[in-house]
């Protein structure tokens, strides 16, 4: 390590743990600006001979990454990683810089940036979950980013574990010299309805999806059987059956934990290992979990775009209890609120729901033409309170809180505030 790189790794580990102290940021991203200003070739020299994986994707970043890496740690050895979701290059090396030299890593990357992140880090395996328009306002269309993917990893020699469900993906992942297949669902479809491959139509039936051109979904590795009570298992190519018990809710995050099974796999970490140890994660910087919010227990979620709502819609439509949606639209939401129109909220008629947050305008006229009855309350914290007496009478106690990126942190902040 040259002296210019030492340099880089101890401006980078002060500056961020100063900004803990401090309380002036998570210690994750300042620091790795400074180093790689002083070393722009940091990330590469941190990852140089280092046992990694990456995850990326447009949703579910986070809690796979998160669920990957405690099947890492389950074998006892200390696993980098950047917890926080802060994605980019600065966040990247924050994390690598926070620990061993030999220690394995497992990251969440920004789809855009996923590239040039291979190219750095060289990784032994590469997570592909999904890919949905999100921040169209400042962020590539769909298509492009596949493209910029599959010419990524028609250069590289890691293993990907790609999710067979999704076209756009696939399209990507063809062309990796390895792909482990998995069938990570695909509830969301709108974004993939045209054929990356010939621009024709993609048809979807209940189990596959095709192209006249013959662009098709792949025979997955590792298939996932749902039974009608909720139970998941899965079942891999050399018969190995695992059941999937997590205690995070949702389908979704089955589909990924197996996507994160098969990951364990190529890092050396059998299945069963991996999901014993994916079984004990409770929540995900916050999401998911219930927290007392002003006296009312509330259980956080987060989505950030059409796709993530259609699956948190679908995973509380069964219930009966409160539901608060928040909606911001600062930069890290994107600016443009219009992705509102292509959320079901159909699915809350009937429900007690109140909208909140700066877009709450926005929301309320959406909500209006979905024909859901709703109060509108500014304030997060307040809307909670008044979602918890519109559902006294119904002998609720828990309500569901769902908000976009920066309106969920900022219920936690004011959570923890208090």
């Amino acid at each position: 390590m040259t002296t210019r790189t030492r340099v880089a790794v101890f401006a980078t580990a002060s500056l961020n743990g100063l900004s803990r102290r401090l309380h002036m940021g998570s210690g994750t991203v300042a620091g790795g600006r400074i180093g790689l200003a002083i070393a722009p070739n940091l990330l590469e020299t941190l990852g140089a001979g280092r046992r990694s994986a990456v995850v990326s994707g447009t949703n579910g970043k986070t809690t796979t990454t998160r669920l990957l890496a405690a099947a890492l740690e389950s074998t006892g050895v200390p696993v980098l990683t950047n917890a926080t979701g802060s994605n980019m290059p600065a966040g990247h090396v924050a994390a690598l810089a926070g620990g061993p030299a030999d220690a394995p890593a497992v990251l969440e990357v920004d789809e855009a940036y996923l590239p040039a992140i291979i190219g750095a880090l060289h990784p032994n395996a590469l997570v592909l979950l999904n890919l949905s328009r999100d921040q169209l306002d400042r962020s590539n269309e769909v298509r492009m980013v596949a493209t910029r993917w599959r010419e990524a990893l028609a250069e590289t020699i890691c293993t990907v574990v790609a999710n067979a469900d999704d076209p756009l993906v696939v399209f990507g992942a063809q062309a990796a010299t390895s792909v482990v297949w998995v069938a990570g669902g695909m509830r969301w479809r709108s974004d993939a309805a045209g054929c990356p491959a010939c621009g024709g139509r993609i048809r979807f039936d209940e189990v596959s999806w095709s192209c006249e051109c013959g662009f098709a979904r792949p025979t997955p590795d590792v298939d996932v059987e749902v039974e009608p009570d909720g139970r998941t298992t899965a079942v891999f190519a050399d018969g190995r059956r695992l059941p999937v018990v997590l205690l995070i809710p949702g389908l979704f995050n089955h589909r990924n934990a197996v996507l994160a099974a098969a990951a364990a796999e190529v890092l050396g970490v059998p299945a069963d290992h991996a999901f014993e140890a994916m079984g004990q994660i409770e929540g995900v910087a916050g999401r998911f979990s219930v927290q007392d919010v002003g006296g009312v227990s509330t259980r956080l979620l987060l989505a950030k775009n059409p796709a993530g709502w259609e699956e948190l819609l679908f995973l509380v439509a069964p219930g009966t209890s409160p539901v608060v949606v928040a909606i911001n639209a600062r930069i890290a939401d994107g600016r443009d609120p219009s992705w509102l129109w292509d959320v079901p909220f159909e699915r809350l008629s009937g429900r007690p729901v109140v909208a909140t947050g700066e877009r709450s305008a926005d929301l309320s006229v959406r909500l209006h033409y979905a024909g859901v009855e709703h109060e509108r309350v500014a304030d997060p914290v307040e809307a909670v309170a008044v979602a918890a007496r519109l559902g006294g009478d119904r002998g609720v106690e828990t309500i569901e809180f769902i908000g976009n990126y920066t309106a969920f942190h900022d219920l936690l902040r004011a959570n923890r505030a208090s």
